[in-house]
């Protein structure tokens, strides 16, 4: 009998300390200020990354040259891939033509295989982060 008896202070015992501690503790609430342009500038950034733009991967470049030909030579593209991404880039006084946002050299090889049946000079470059 005297066993249950100390089973039964130390149960006790237990439930004590925790209800205490709930008791005790403290309660309070975080009032976080942000500035309003926060969520806009995670949607350009979100965006930014969709377009390649903030990537140190690999592109595809089909094309250098004239406006009207650039806007030909991203049509084309269109119309015979849709796995990767084209976009055109200016760069004073031509345009580029880039395909594709690939993490890996392995990657962006496999895909210029496929690309160079349709655009004979397509090469691959590791464009330069913009700041």
């Amino acid at each position: 009998m005297n066993f249950i008896h100390k089973y039964n202070l130390f149960i006790f015992s237990i439930l004590l300390i925790f209800s205490v501690k709930v008791a005790i503790g403290q309660q309070g609430t975080v009032t976080v200020n942000e500035d309003s342009k926060i969520p806009q500038l995670l949607t350009l950034k979100k965006s930014l990354e969709k377009e390649n733009k903030l990537s140190d991967g690999y592109t595809i470049q089909l094309y250098y040259g004239e406006l009207s030909e650039a806007n030909y030579v991203i049509k084309k593209y269109r119309g015979a891939y849709g796995a990767w991404p084209a976009s055109i880039e200016y760069e004073t006084p031509n345009y580029k033509v880039w395909a594709g946002s690939f993490g890996s050299r392995i990657e962006a090889d496999r895909a210029l295989i496929e690309i160079q049946r349709n655009f004979p000079s397509a090469f691959i470059l590791k464009p330069e982060r913009r700041k």
